[in-house]
């Protein structure tokens, strides 16, 4: 039968294995005290090489202050790509509209061929439409620029030439710099 001493912890015994202190048992953490009592706070080494219980081992774990860091530099990252990538995506379909305007024009210059002629003015770049089975057929969603305005038609073009298919840009205004800047049939090799 073990008796506890007054002037220590409850959980500490009178009566201490050998090899074991008084002094460290009553610095041991209180904190491990539970389901498995006193056994498991000493060592088995001072106890003769006996194994008394499974001993806790401490989990691996993130403070608040760690997982915050780590959601800010998340957010910086994701902020820094988001700009990079929205830049990017105005020179995209800059480059987008000069492939679609060289597409309609090569249709153009088949029916040229074909017809001995261009689409009139008021048809327009629709007239491409017109025929699935003609060899200067176009879908419909490719006479549509990439910011939703339809490719702009004129007969003549500018500088003598014969037309030109033109688009806005992002604005959808003539002039502009930038993602607003006009794009023509005409100037494409510049």
């Amino acid at each position: 039968m073990m008796l506890f001493a007054w002037g220590l912890r409850p959980h500490v015994p009178a009566v201490l294995p050998p090899g074991l202190c008084r002094s460290s048992v009553s610095s041991l953490s209180l904190r491990n005290r539970g389901r498995m009592g006193f056994a498991h706070r000493i060592r088995p080494s001072l106890l003769g090489g006996r194994p008394i219980a499974a001993r806790r081992v401490p989990t691996a774990s993130m403070t608040l202050v760690e997982i915050l860091a780590v959601v800010v530099i998340l957010g910086l990252l994701a902020v820094t790509l988001t700009v990079g990538i929205t830049a990017k995506m105005g020179k995209a379909k800059q480059e987008i509209c000069k492939t679609q305007i060289a597409q309609t024009v090569g249709q153009l210059q088949v029916w040229q061929m074909e017809k001995r002629g261009l689409p009139p003015a008021n048809a327009g770049l629709n007239a491409l439409t017109a025929d699935v089975k003609a060899s200067w057929y176009m879908e419909p969603a490719k006479l549509v620029d990439p910011w939703g305005a339809p490719y702009i038609y004129l007969v003549p073009g500018p500088d003598g030439q014969p037309f030109e298919v033109l688009s806005y840009g992002a604005d959808g205004q003539p002039g502009g710099t930038g993602d607003a800047a006009d794009i023509s049939s005409a100037r494409l090799g510049q």
